[in-house]
């Protein structure tokens, strides 16, 4: 389950700032600290009223600077999308094939607890999960997947009750229905905020106006309670929508009660356009900009990214790291990363929790330790950082022992 008690931001101040630059244009480059040429990394910035939004024209980041090592968890997984972490420390694994799959005592349970019967094609399938805030007392949590409904694809949360002994769930409700699916660009990430609410990532289902829509679905973050009702105090009375002008988000967490850190896909040809992969800050009502804004533009009402990503990244599962193993990612959002197959950690600014301080790239491609796609990040209740692989998802190289589960520590 996630956790309920959220962090103030703090940012870890130990790394070289390499590869920046301010926005004077003067390199601020630690002497000290070359940029490797392994991954070329080229990185302007440009003001805003609000923040400073970092370019990164080519490559991804420099080498990670704090040795972490990824121990395995489990294995033999097909396409693990998502966890929810139970309290008995139990972990339930949804499969994008359609099955939700039981790790306890760091064991893969033979059986599935549940099948659904889901498109698994594309990026759709069974994707995102979340237990319930009091999971402890009525057993619920939550799938994001996609089926098929009068003949055509849709996307639909819908909540569950596992059983006593864990084994087996049964479906309880349908939350939200009708989200817009395609082949590409479903979203899927779910989450409950410090709040209590249900926050669902989706994407634009391959129609880009739909995110400037807010009558739509797609495109959104939806925020709903864990019933399903819209809370009175969302940002448009009557509507689900809680952040507007999102492409493909995959990952985001809280920085703080009203604050999210939000990854969004960007454009893969349509409009003319490539890459724009990239973060965002949001609050309530925020129009993220999908597909007005390219690169770091900053049209007037909508929200200028924090770091933009010229090279396809694209972005999973993200988390902002709490735990303790890893004293120096504390408050860093650390990104699962898909085509660029890498641990991606940002450091934003104190002084400027809008503006990114510097990034760095972790298990990169071709390394010893490289571990091929990542989606799923996330931290446990106890404080340590676990992720997926996504190998066998047609566009991955899948091992003979499937995908896996990582814990990420020193």
């Amino acid at each position: 389950m996630k956790r309920s008690i959220f962090h103030t931001f703090k940012i870890s101040l130990g790394l070289s700032l390499i590869g920046l630059v301010s926005c004077n244009g003067t390199p601020t480059a630690n002497n000290n600290q070359a940029t490797p040429e392994a991954i070329p990394v080229n990185t302007t910035t440009a003001t805003s009223q609000a923040q400073a939004c970092t370019f990164v024209e080519s490559g991804f980041g420099s080498p990670g600077q704090v040795k972490v090592q990824a121990q395995e968890v489990a294995t033999g997984l097909d396409v693990p999308w998502g966890i929810a972490f139970l309290p008995n420390n139990d972990m339930l694994v949804t499969e994008r094939p359609g099955r939700v799959r039981l790790v306890r005592n760091g064991q893969l349970q033979p059986q599935p607890v549940a099948t659904l019967k889901t498109i698994d094609s594309g990026e759709g399938g069974l994707q995102g999960i979340a237990a319930h805030p009091d999971f402890g007392n009525n057993r619920f949590f939550y799938l994001y997947y996609t089926i098929t409904k009068n003949g055509a694809p849709v996307n639909r949360v819908e909540r569950w009750r596992l059983s006593s002994d864990g084994q087996s769930a049964s479906s309880d409700r349908i939350i939200i229905d009708d989200i817009p699916a395609a082949v590409f660009h479903n979203g899927g990430r779910i989450s409950f905020g410090p709040d209590g609410m249900l926050y669902i990532g989706t994407g634009d289902a391959r129609e880009p106006e739909t995110s400037q829509n807010r009558d739509s679905l797609a495109g959104k973050i939806l925020r709903l309670t864990p019933d399903g009702q819209v809370p009175q105090d969302n940002p448009f009375p009557g509507n689900p929508a809680f952040i507007t002008g999102i492409r493909n988000t995959q990952g985001f967490d809280w920085l703080n009660q009203s604050t999210l850190l939000v990854t969004d896909h960007g454009p893969s040809g349509e409009l003319g356009r490539t890459g724009e992969d990239k973060v965002s800050v949001a609050q309530a009502g925020d129009n993220l900009g999908w597909p007005n804004i390219q690169n770091c533009q900053t049209p007037q009402g909508l929200v200028t990214p924090s770091i933009v990503w010229q090279d396809a990244v694209p972005p999973g599962g993200a988390a902002i790291y709490t735990g303790n193993a890893i004293p120096e990612w504390k408050g860093n959002l650390i990104i699962g990363t898909l085509g660029s197959r890498h641990l991606q950690r940002v450091v934003f600014d104190s002084a400027n929790p809008r503006q990114v301080k510097t990034h760095e790239v972790y298990f990169q491609p071709n390394s010893p330790n490289s571990f091929g796609r990542l989606r799923e990040v996330i931290m446990a209740p106890d404080g340590e950082l676990y992720v997926t692989t996504s190998n066998c998802d047609g566009r991955g190289n899948c091992p003979q022992g499937g995908d896996k589960i990582l814990r990420i520590t020193r």
